[in-house]
């Protein structure tokens, strides 16, 4: 099998020649070339919340989301 070098500008142009449905098929495959790394980072981050917000002591699972944005909200701006 040759193998075709194409810059970034050419593979981006290639995928906007494609069909809606095919996008969504190339989309598909590169989302689930980095889910593991997602999903590990998302529950890193669940976890690390979770953990700050039971220092200051809160309870991140029985926080409204009104609560857990104005937490987030203060540590984001905590000097």
């Amino acid at each position: 099998m040759a193998i075709l070098t194409l810059s970034t500008e050419q593979v981006v142009d290639l995928v906007k020649q494609l069909s809606v449905e095919q996008q969504v098929e190339v989309f598909k495959f590169l989302l689930l070339q980095h889910w593991g790394k997602w999903e590990s980072l998302s529950r890193y981050g669940g976890d690390q919340v979770r953990l700050i917000a039971q220092e200051r002591g809160y309870s991140w699972d029985m926080m409204s989301e009104e609560e857990r944005e104005s937490f987030i909200d203060d540590l984001v701006h905590e000097d």
